[in-house]
């Protein structure tokens, strides 16, 4: 990765630590930060602390007890879109499984900050699972995201050791009801998911998971390289290479998705708003 020494890294640094906010670009270790950081000035806000409630085989983010929900983050995020003067802004969040709502209405009020002070940009969420509640889905899509994600994360045989305390068919089932609200509404919300390869998943094993995301409704998909963050987290089984992450996406592209970003770096939003401009219109 070539890292930068144009200072922009430094400001977009010190505009996160003046606003207090949490990015998922620091906590998750991404190899992209000093590209979006300094070349594209774009970041991933991660709401609701950086504390989660889950213990994912494979996550950087720090587990245990979190911490009250800051009711004026919302409007620092909307903030700093707007000092960052982003067309695209994407918002994620720790699993807060404490709440009684998962954290949606404090997702639903960010979108609406958002919103108020950058008229005109786009707002993508990458959403957890609520642990099932339809509700608190519900109330995300009411605020009208312009990109709805949840990431699959990886192949149904490995969920028990990469993701513990999720369930496969929960989160499809998430991504086909938002695929129902906005047929039922005719909003305008395309829906979005990520898998990681490398954590001892077979390429055809990728492939059906990527079936059954499109099944689902799903728009929007990436693939990435799993890398271990540090020694406690779980192993990388396999580097894939550039080629097959090539014939991944072109395996995703034939099952209908509308674009697909696939390749050793790509991360849940990296190249997000590339991903969001050919999708205009959304399939019936």
């Amino acid at each position: 990765m070539r890292l930068t020494a144009s200072g922009a890294f430094d400001e977009v640094n010190a505009m996160m630590r003046r606003l207090s906010l949490v990015t998922v670009c620091e906590e998750a270790r991404c190899p992209n930060i000093h590209e979006c950081w300094a070349r594209e000035r774009t970041a991933t806000f991660m709401l609701l602390g950086d504390v989660c409630t889950r213990h994912c085989g494979f996550c950087a983010v720090g587990k245990g007890r979190p911490g009250a929900i800051d009711p004026g983050e919302p409007e620092r995020v909307a903030e700093a879109v707007a000092e960052l003067g982003l067309a695209h802004a994407v918002v994620t969040s720790v699993n807060r499984d404490d709440l009684p709502d998962g954290g949606a209405g404090h997702f639903a009020e960010t979108i609406r900050a958002i919103r108020r002070r950058n008229p005109g940009a786009a707002v993508e969420v990458l959403i957890p699972d609520f642990c099932g509640d339809d509700a608190a889905l519900d109330t995300v899509l009411e605020a009208r995201p312009d990109v709805l994600n949840h990431n699959i994360e990886t192949v149904p045989r490995l969920y028990r050791r990469v993701r513990p305390d999720a369930v496969y068919e929960r989160s499809l089932a998430l991504l086909a009801r938002a695929d129902r609200f906005r047929k039922l509404l005719g909003a305008n919300v395309r829906t979005k998911s990520g898998i990681m390869a490398g954590l001892g998943e077979t390429s055809a094993e990728i492939l059906e998971t990527l079936g059954d995301l499109r099944d689902r409704g799903c728009d929007i998909a990436t693939i990435g390289q799993y890398l271990q963050p540090f020694e406690k987290r779980l192993p990388v089984e396999k580097y894939y290479t550039p080629a097959e992450f090539d014939a991944l996406r072109e395996g995703a592209l034939r099952l209908g998705f509308l674009h697909v970003e696939s390749g050793p770096l790509v991360r849940s939003s990296y190249h997000a708003r590339r991903a969001f401009a050919p999708a205009q219109e959304i399939p019936a």
